[in-house]
């Protein structure tokens, strides 16, 4: 009589020997429209419609030890100039893998279906509206500061909770047309978010845009007529944003009430790799899983980061992280380039000279001319656009719509130099610090 090795040796040769369907099997991701680029997990694929051959244990639970398995989950990223970025998680898991004998032999994961399809949305029809940032602003610091009761009852109509299949988060908004930011992470997988506002009122928000890199996703709520705007919030940039400052979070924690409000400071703001890619806001105020996404608010009710992660370690609290909103402003700025400036300084620039942009409505066409009101101080410096004298401060410029180079001279002080986006129909404040030179 055969032993038990021997018959199993010789059900995988005829595994081997008889071909079968599940042996590969074929992916396949289509778009709207066509010619779209596709990532498979951070690497360039090809195009749609997208076609790969995997074998058959990556799709369906494989019967013998011998079945290919999926080690790792997948995701695809579809993009195509013009149009909005997608993702698209393709597996399902982890499960556990159990031999025969009954031996654990580790985790899979299973590709969810054959074939996947995304609509991408146009940007010039999706991104509509315009952003409010206040770019590097100096003289922040100066400005009064609201009360803790006035500033959330100012911002609290702008944040929304957004629910998906099997996860839960904060959002929102800042354009009046119905744009959201929240993260990538608590949307991936989804097409469609339920999204509650303040004021009780239930609406549908699609996903239009993913930046998977720096964990922010963008979504979409159709008006119910073209006057209707949305309450949304002021960004502002990392420059601004000061060490021991108060900030404000607003978010939806899980199993707690929605819209709930913690209070505490920044405690540090930079690079840190172990967060991710960007800068980042270390604050100590209580950020819990469900306010992933929603806004972290300084004292004057503008948004200066997404709140993204907490700290779990032993024997550690009070640590959160919020993605600054310069690196908001950078994908921003990707889709709406007539009406969001480049939130990141020149190289030579830092917050002690740095300036104030105030962005406040989307441009159609570079045509045109703009007003550049500037200041500095000390006063009288020499104003040189495009290498060319300008007169002195303070001064209001009427400039040709694009990109131009502002430098402030002043007598034993450092130059100050600045490349700005002039749009069209637009008024832009400059306030720059000169520093002595050493």
């Amino acid at each position: 009589m055969a032993s038990r090795s021997e018959l199993a040796f010789c059900a995988a040769l005829l595994l081997l020997a008889c071909p079968h369907r599940a042996l590969a099997d074929k992916l396949q991701i289509t778009s709207t429209p066509t010619g779209a680029t596709v990532e498979l997990d951070g690497t360039a694929a090809g195009t749609t419609p997208f076609e790969k051959d995997f074998p058959g244990g990556f799709f369906h639970k494989t019967k013998t030890s011998l079945g290919a398995r999926l080690e790792h989950p997948m995701v695809a990223r579809i993009s195509l100039a013009g149009y909005g970025t997608k993702e698209i998680t393709l597996t399902e898991g982890p499960m556990n893998w159990i031999s025969l004998s009954g031996r654990n032999r580790g985790e899979y994961w299973l590709i969810k279906s054959n074939q996947f399809h995304v609509d991408l949305q146009a940007i010039s029809e999706t991104f509509t509206g315009g952003i409010t940032a206040r770019i590097a602003d100096s003289n922040v610091e100066l400005r009064p500061e609201l009360s803790r009761e006035e500033l959330v009852r100012l911002t609290k109509p702008a944040v929304v909770y957004l629910k998906g299949s099997d996860k839960s988060g904060s959002g929102f908004f800042v354009t009046g047309t119905g744009l959201i930011v929240t993260n990538a992470h608590l949307v991936r997988g989804e097409e469609n978010l339920l999204t509650l506002l303040s004021n009780g009122q239930q609406l549908e928000a699609k996903v239009v845009h993913i930046d998977s890199d720096l964990d922010i996703a963008l979504l979409k709520l159709d008006r119910p007529s073209d006057k209707t705007e949305f309450p949304h919030l002021t960004l502002t940039d990392s420059a601004s944003v000061h060490q021991g400052e108060n900030v404000l979070a607003i978010g939806n924690p899980g199993d707690a009430m929605l819209f709930s409000v913690t209070k505490g400071i920044v405690s540090a703001v930079g690079k840190f790799p172990n967060a991710g890619p960007g800068t980042w806001i270390q604050t100590d105020a209580p950020i819990n899983p469900g306010n992933s996404g929603g806004p972290l608010l300084n004292s004057h009710g503008e948004v200066i980061g997404i709140n993204t992660q907490k700290l779990v370690k032993k024997n550690v609290t009070g640590i959160s992280f919020a993605l600054s909103s310069s690196d908001l402003l950078e994908v921003l700025h990707r889709l709406y380039p007539d009406s969001v400036v480049s939130a990141t300084p020149p190289p030579a620039q830092t917050s002690a000279d740095s300036a104030a942009t105030d962005v406040s409505s989307p441009v159609s066409s570079p045509e045109g001319f703009g007003t550049v009101v500037v200041l500095s101080d000390p006063e009288s410096a020499e104003i040189f656009v495009d290498e060319k004298f300008h007169g002195n401060t303070p001064a209001t410029l009427r400039l040709p719509a694009g990109s131009h180079e502002i430098v402030l001279k002043f007598p034993r002080h450092a130059d100050w130099k600045r490349t700005l986006e002039v749009l069209k129909g637009n008024k832009v404040n400059l306030r720059a610090a000169l520093s002595p030179a050493r």
